[in-house]
């Protein structure tokens, strides 16, 4: 028997309400989400809850990240996410809850539930208004930022503070760098994820003729962020690329190479890999198993064999690999050889962990000399 989950995305709505156009969920090759239940069930929330339980109990946990999402995980409503919070503490009062959500319907009763139970809510937003309502708009094309702002806004107030978890960000190059970073800071976030869009050698990101491109935003970004030390709010990509060039752990699948250790359970209680496979094939991240006739363990060892973290040849001979290692699993997907390939994005994570290198070794380098 291998080591435990770490991490659980608990899927307890499938539908949104916005209709983002580079949603991997719905607008990506798979298209599963169609034949799923909208919601996750009452009888699915207690055999998810039996399973942490059982889980808990085989590896003596004393810790576990229970992610909600969705979707939008907030449309299961006040009651369907009191009550799966209610079933998953109870199985295993240990358990620590996040959420990542558009936040368009954060209201005082969802906040008292959030302080309840102890969530950690993330908000995804792309910086300022312009970036944001480039991509996060509704289903008749209007803009979302406003209502999005608002949420963040009621997550913002002092007493709010610790449920407050932070907000991630997709990148769209042709967003100003600047002022993304802005916009962001402007919310006081504790943390920031900066999300490269999925894509793969087959189905390619936006903006892949343009090599380095994500490079240079993120190196542009970074160098506004380093240049501020101290700094209250964290960027989770830098800050796991500067752990990884002293050999510590990254804090991001993305980087690192690490075995990821996260399972995600849909809303009908099967077991699927990370999310960003639903952008590489039809069914792309299914196992065959679920939550009624497998337990975690199961679903663990099914993916250690079945999904193995493997570097391309090109990957294993470059000089920034113990950084990188080789990227989020899904963007070196190809359709004829599957994942023995670099990134998609190997010319820009090259390229900014190489800049990172350079001036994090130039200040230790300085440091160093002024104490002598």
């Amino acid at each position: 028997m291998g080591p435990p989950t770490r991490q659980l995305i608990v899927k307890i709505h499938s539908r949104c309400n916005l209709s983002c156009d580079y949603c991997y969920m719905y607008e990506s090759i798979d298209q599963s989400w169609r034949t799923r239940p909208t919601t996750m069930s009452p009888a699915t929330i207690t055999a998810v809850a039996a399973r942490i339980r059982e889980h808990a109990r085989v590896h003596d946990l004393r810790d576990l990240q229970v992610v909600l999402h969705g979707g939008e995980p907030l449309l299961a409503g006040h009651a369907g996410l009191e009550a799966a919070l209610a079933e998953i503490r109870a199985a295993f009062p240990a358990a620590r809850f996040a959420m990542q959500t558009n936040g368009i319907l954060i209201d005082e009763r969802f906040l008292e539930l959030f302080h309840r139970y102890g969530v950690r809510v993330g908000v995804s937003v792309d910086g300022d208004r312009a970036a944001t309502d480039r991509h996060r708009r509704y289903a008749n094309g209007r803009g979302s930022y406003d209502r999005i702002a608002a949420g963040i806004e009621l997550l913002m107030r002092p007493e709010n503070a610790p449920v407050y978890g932070g907000l991630l960000c997709t990148i769209d190059v042709r967003n100003d760098p600047g002022a993304v970073f802005d916009g962001l800071l402007a919310f006081r976030p504790p943390r920031v994820d900066l999300l490269l869009p999925h894509g793969n050698w087959t189905t390619p990101p936006p903006d892949h003729e343009r090599p380095g491109a994500y490079g240079e935003w993120l190196i542009a970004v970074f160098e506004r962020w380093y240049g501020r030390r101290p700094e209250p709010t964290r960027i989770r990509i830098f800050e796991s690329i500067i752990a990884r060039l002293f050999g510590l752990p990254s804090g991001t699948e993305s980087i690192g190479g690490d075995e990821p250790g996260i399972v995600t359970i849909e809303t009908d209680g099967t077991y699927e890999q990370s999310d960003a496979l639903k952008t590489t094939a039809e069914g792309g991240p299914a196992t065959g198993l679920d939550v009624t006739a497998h337990s975690l363990d199961d679903v663990l060892e099914h993916l250690a064999v079945a999904a193995p973290y493997l570097l391309s040849a090109q990957c294993r001979a470059c000089p920034v690999v113990a950084v990188c290692g080789g990227g989020l699993r899904a963007h070196r997907f190809r359709a004829d050889n599957g994942f023995d390939n670099p990134s998609v994005y190997c010319t820009d994570l090259f390229a900014l962990i190489s800049h990172i290198g350079r001036r994090v070794r130039a200040d230790l380098i300085q440091a160093a000399a002024v104490d002598r």
